[in-house]
């Protein structure tokens, strides 16, 4: 008798701390990964958006490439500037340091271990959205700024690796406005920081000359589409529904966001000076 009592005095006691357990403490259940580092997404290849049948072709001659060639001519006057380093910060679509980019705009620690659900629906929303841009890439295969200028990026590694000829849509821009438009939907308060952050983002790429203005356009549309599309999974919505509240709790508790907000303000101050001659 003694023991049953015990018994159940432990399983009360059970019961009770993880009743009062924070929602971050939940862990959604593992996925695998599409390669070292990239997990899979939630669409299936075959609904994943077509960039090919989608946009329209790059800007190809002197005449429809002149705004593109200016813009770029514009960003190089930022190297070496804060917002020149924001960009190459902006450049690692890694995790978990890629996590971070939207801590500030949120006002909130975005981490694995704050906001695991979070986390994970980021990582899993860079490969939906990420690799929603290749079909178009490998189509027009459109050259890179810095192979045109012969200015290094803010990102140099990049100058040798594959794909220097697929810089149309930007991929980085498709990722952070499917994270931007996530995060807007978790934290409607924020929308107009989450957004802004978002745009910036997307000109970073164009400011690290890795992309023309075009691609960071394309890029967010096809970001965009991925989005709607992500809206009739029932693994993403059931997902959204845990992060929402993990967010809630990490907000009401005053978490502070994972990296210098200040710096950050000052570097996004700095705005792309003005395209002379587009």
């Amino acid at each position: 008798m003694a023991y049953s009592v015990q018994s159940l005095a432990a399983t009360l006691c059970t019961a009770f701390v993880c009743a009062c357990a924070s929602p971050s403490s939940a862990q959604p259940a593992a996925v695998p990964e599409l390669k070292p580092g990239r997990l899979i997404g939630y669409l299936p290849i075959s609904e994943r958006i077509n960039s090919r049948a989608i946009l329209p072709a790059p800007p190809v001659g002197a005449a429809a490439t002149a705004t593109d060639e200016a813009v770029s001519r514009a960003a190089l006057r930022l190297r070496w500037t804060p917002r020149w380093t924001l960009a190459a910060s902006d450049a690692n679509v890694n995790f978990p340091e890629a996590a971070g980019v939207y801590s500030c705009a949120v006002g909130a620690p975005i981490s694995a271990k704050d906001t695991p659900y979070l986390y994970q629906i980021l990582r899993r929303a860079a490969s939906d959205a990420g690799y929603a841009g290749d079909s178009a890439k490998d189509f027009y295969r459109r050259n890179r700024p810095f192979v045109i200028n012969k200015q290094a990026p803010c990102t140099p590694e990049e100058m040798n690796s594959p794909g220097t000829d697929r810089s149309y849509p930007s991929g980085h821009s498709s990722t952070g406005t499917v994270w931007a438009l996530i995060l807007a939907e978790l934290a409607p308060d924020r929308t107009v920081q989450v957004l802004r952050r978002g745009q910036a983002y997307a000109e970073s790429r164009v400011v690290c000359n890795m992309h023309w203005q075009s691609d960071t356009v394309q890029g967010r549309f096809v970001g965009t589409y991925s989005y709607t599309r992500l809206q009739a999974s029932p693994e993403f919505q059931a997902d959204m529904r845990a992060a929402r509240k993990e967010l809630d709790d990490v907000r009401a508790r005053k978490l502070p966001p994972t990296r210098d907000c200040a710096a950050e303000s000052d570097a996004l101050k700095i705005e792309l000076p003005l395209a002379e001659g587009a």
